[in-house]
Parts: C-alpha cells; structure tokens; sequence
C-alpha cells in the first residue's frame, strides 16, 4: 500500500466535500488538525499514518454537515472501503471518528492513543487564536449575536442542547465549550499546547469585556 498516495487522494476528497464550507469546518480545519495530530503522534509514539487519515476525515463525517450522523459516517466508511484493504485500519479509523466528537458533553473516552491524539488535535484547534476565530465565523454562519449581557451561557450536558444553534452568543460558547478543552486533553503534549491557547484565549476575554464595557464608564 502506498500511504503517500493514500493520503494524497484523502485529502483531494476531504477538500471536494468540504471545500465551500464558511463555518469553521472547512479543509483548512481538516488540514490543520492533520498537522497537530502527526506532530503529536510523533511525540507520543503512535501511528501517524492511522492519525493522519482519521484527522482529515473526522469532519466528513460530522453530523453539523450531514443529514444525519449515520449518513456522514457511512459515506466516510465507504470511501475507505474503497481505498483501503486492511479491515483492521479501517476499523480503527471509524472508531477514532464515530467517539472523538465533544457532542455537548465530552464524548466517549478513546479507546487507542490514535484516537486520543486525533482528539486532541481536534479539541486543540478550538483553542487560541483559531479557535477565537472559528467561534465567531461559526456563529456568524448560524445566525448567533456576538455578545448579550442578558443571555446566560448554557450548561450544555444534553446533546440536543449544544446542537440547537439558535439559542447562545459567541461569548457564551467559550464559557459552554471552549474554556473547558483544556481539562479534556489526553497527551502530555497536546496538554502542554492547550495550556497556551487556553491562556490566550482569557485575555482576549479579558480584552473584549474591557471594550465592550467602556461605554459603561
């Protein structure tokens, strides 16, 4: 099995289904957590090949952009059928992208180092400076105000809740979601980078309570 080929061909799907996507899901999204995820997996001794195709995969799948989890699921699973011959990575795979999902809650604990790394490369793009910005082009798509002092954030421990997008604010999504990945992380590595985004991620709060205050003074 050539996996350069594999890999080449993954990525020219993933960029085909996702390609027009404007809310935070788009190949970039794909392709940045298949960076973080074999940076991780090399510091952490797993399969990066296994990684790799999970971490461009992942969001194919995702229910967000299809009629149903099952759907997205099947069309991943197919596609690898299709491309791949070993039933025990195609196996791994699909379970590293049917549970690494937060799904309001946190999702189901990973079962590999695989899909502990795949996660935390997913988790740690929701973080700093990227995750900021894909909060607000993400709300933005889903019609979300940015801020309303009179909207608490939601305690978002049901599914259904954290996929009604028509309740919230961006703000209050750092509070529901974002503020929390830090304390989710599986590696030691991907801990240590969460550290930081997570650090940055305050004082851009800090920042933007302070302007959106100063009318107040």
């Amino acid at each position: 099995m050539d996996k350069t080929y594999i890999i080449s061909r993954t990525e020219a799907f993933v960029k085909e289904q996702l390609g027009k996507d404007t809310t935070g899901h788009d190949w970039w999204h794909s392709d940045r957590v298949r960076n973080t995820a074999s940076a991780i997996a090399e510091m952490e001794n797993a399969d990066v090949f296994i990684c790799t195709l999970a971490a461009l995969l992942h969001d194919v799948a995702d229910e967000k952009l299809n009629p149903s989890k099952e759907a997205g699921l099947q069309k991943v699973h197919t596609w690898l059928k299709d491309h791949l011959t070993d039933q025990e990575q195609i196996n791994h795979i699909m379970n590293i992208i049917e549970t690494m999902s937060f799904s309001g809650g946190g999702g189901e604990p990973m079962k590999s180092l695989e899909g502990q790394v795949v996660q935390d490369a997913d988790r740690l793009d929701a973080l700093g400076a990227v995750g900021i910005s894909r909060v607000f082009a993400f709300s933005g798509a889903k019609g979300r105000p940015i801020h309303d002092p009179g909207v608490d954030p939601r305690e978002e421990s049901l599914k259904e809740e954290y996929r009604d997008y028509s309740k919230g604010t961006a703000i209050n999504h750092f509070y529901e979601k974002l503020l929390k990945l830090k304390f989710s992380m599986n590696t030691p590595y991907g801990r240590k980078i969460a550290e930081e985004r997570h650090e940055f991620m305050l004082s851009f709060l800090d920042q933007f309570y302070k302007e959106w205050n100063q009318g107040d003074k």
